[in-house]
């Protein structure tokens, strides 16, 4: 590759860092005083560049929190397909939740900025709109590894657990986030046991056997209820045609 060649790759390179620093400005001033109190002028002033600079990138401030609230919806989606797959819903419950909550914890600790956006009075409009699309998909899978676990229970029953149990995971997980790294961990283990003593009578304590036979009946009770059926190895929406994936054959 020629000289004049690479040259646009490094400009590329060195827009996508200076992106990168002021996102992550962003998110540390969005943290400290909020979306409605937030400036581009604070935002740069904490990424050690001149406003003109950060107007090469972002024309205001609502354009870098649109950026950057996209990217952390995208990358909370991502862990969607790593937690509530048919191998998770197999697990005794203690080790269930364990597998779900943990990562969204995670992720939320180290991004409070994510909650931070969309608890704003005034976050920008889209972000609301994915934020709405990302809870509707949570509730969807939740509502999967019900119909998995549970296939007793009617649409009513796992659409009422489903909305109670994230709801609860939500209200903790705020406690959870502003709490110092001392507190955290009893929070998070009260946060567990809150949804452990609530599910524990709709789901079973133990390990379920998920086979082919039990994908199958679920897989028949979704469609017939219009909702989604989701890959069972990766959790992720697919067409309700696709081979069913992630069961364990049954015993003979």
């Amino acid at each position: 590759m020629s000289e004049a060649d690479e040259r646009p790759r490094r400009r590329q390179a060195r827009g996508e860092r200076r992106v990168t620093q002021l996102l992550k400005a962003a998110a540390s001033v969005f943290c400290a005083v909020g979306y409605t109190a937030s400036s581009t002028n604070a935002i740069a002033r904490e990424a050690g560049v001149s406003p003109g600079t950060l107007y090469q990138f972002f024309p205001n401030k609502e354009a870098i929190a649109v950026e950057l609230g996209g990217r952390l919806i995208r990358e909370m989606e991502e862990t969607h397909g790593r937690v509530f797959t048919a191998e998770n819903a197999r697990l005794p419950l203690d080790r269930l939740i364990d597998a779900v909550a943990d990562p969204f914890v995670e992720f939320n600790c180290a991004n409070p900025a994510f909650l931070a956006l969309i608890k704003g009075p005034d976050a920008p409009g889209r972000i609301t709109e994915e934020h709405d699309t990302l809870h509707a998909a949570l509730l969807d899978r939740v509502t999967w590894v019900l119909a998995l676990r549970s296939p007793s229970l009617s649409r009513v029953e796992r659409t009422l657990i489903a909305e109670m149990s994230f709801a609860m995971f939500k209200a903790a997980l705020d406690l959870v986030v502003q709490s110092g790294e001392a507190e955290r961990a009893g929070y998070v283990g009260e946060l567990k046991a809150m949804l452990y003593r609530y599910l524990a009578p709709y789901v079973g304590t133990g390990p379920v056997e998920i086979g082919e036979k039990e994908m199958a009946q679920a897989r028949a009770t979704l469609a017939a209820e219009g909702a989604q059926w989701f890959d069972g190895e990766t959790g992720m929406g697919v067409p309700s045609d696709a081979p069913i994936s992630g069961a364990l054959p049954t015993s003979s």
